[in-house]
């Protein structure tokens, strides 16, 4: 008995010491070789895609000239509601991006139309002779499109800072219409009942721009924006600048698309001339005010 106690003993102590010192090399080299470590691909940068319907409620200070007849514009957003055949100016921005890089797009359209008080007469061109009562209106049907790319040059936790260039197109077409005077030549005006008026036709020009946008993460689902351009440079108009601000507050996810609420403020300042005497059109306004918008973002 006492000699298959020690038999036993032994065999478990050459299997303990087995596990200790690994397995045979012989029975070693018949195991498959460990498999190797699996190293996953960087995820390459995909796009992304945001629209923001908005509606911008426009106001106007500045000079509207059409045909060398010149009138002084200051008009609030409450004095076109009045007046216009649209309640705000219908505004849709577009952006795609990839990691740093982004194109832009926005498109304003829209028909103002001011009357009297907010509309007062100027001295008239040069070659344009004899005298016209107060201004009675100013009617502008009014197209901006802006396209350009930016580009991601700082990124410090919430906060980025891009970099923006592109350009912007006018679209304008302008009435002005003006009590008729004795002594006034007319020759080039039409007249309708006690008005004068002289008309612009379709009016173009393209304008380059550059400039620099800031994104702030305020919270999850809460975006500040801050946005400045400068352009023309005498190309098209002879200066332009515009600055807008922006808050976004996310406001849920339907079917893979995220949905926020969009309010801000838009400035955007133009000063454009072309022609002389009574072909002279020149634009130099402030159009300004608040724009309110959904965000969709895919």
């Amino acid at each position: 008995m006492r000699k298959l106690s020690q038999w036993l003993s032994s065999g478990v102590l050459a299997s303990l010491g087995l596990l200790a010192g690994g397995l045979n090399p012989t029975l070693a080299a018949d195991l498959p070789p460990p498999p190797a470590p699996v190293i996953e691909a960087p995820a390459l940068p995909s796009w992304s895609f945001r629209f923001v319907p908005y509606g911008w409620l426009i106001a106007l200070d500045g000079t509207q000239t059409v045909r060398g007849r010149s009138a002084k514009v200051d008009a609030s957003f409450a004095d076109i509601v009045r007046e216009s055949d649209t309640l705000v100016a219908l505004m849709g921005d577009f952006e795609a991006r990839n990691g740093p890089f982004a194109l832009l797009g926005n498109v304003v359209w829209t028909k103002i139309g001011v009357e009297r008080g907010n509309v007062r007469s100027r001295s008239l061109a040069p070659g344009v002779t004899g005298t016209l009562a107060t201004s009675l209106g100013l009617d502008i049907e009014m197209t901006i499109a802006e396209v350009g790319a930016a580009y991601e040059v700082y990124r410090s936790g919430p906060l980025a800072f891009d970099i923006l260039a592109g350009a912007r197109y006018w679209h304008q077409e302008a009435d002005l219409s003006l009590a008729v005077a004795a002594g006034v030549q007319i020759g080039d005006l039409a007249v309708e009942g006690g008005r004068a008026f002289a008309r612009s036709g379709s009016v173009d020009w393209l304008d380059p721009l550059i400039g620099a946008r800031l994104r702030y993460t305020i919270a999850p689902g809460h975006e500040l924006l801050l946005r400045g351009d400068i352009g023309g440079f005498g190309v098209g108009s002879d200066f332009s600048w515009q600055a807008i601000g922006a808050y976004g507050f996310e406001l849920g996810t339907y079917q893979g698309i995220t949905f926020s609420g969009v309010i801000g403020y838009r400035a955007l300042s133009v000063d454009y001339t072309q022609g002389e005497g009574r072909q002279r059109y020149e634009f130099d306004m402030l159009v300004h005010g608040p724009v309110l918008g959904i965000s969709a973002k895919f």
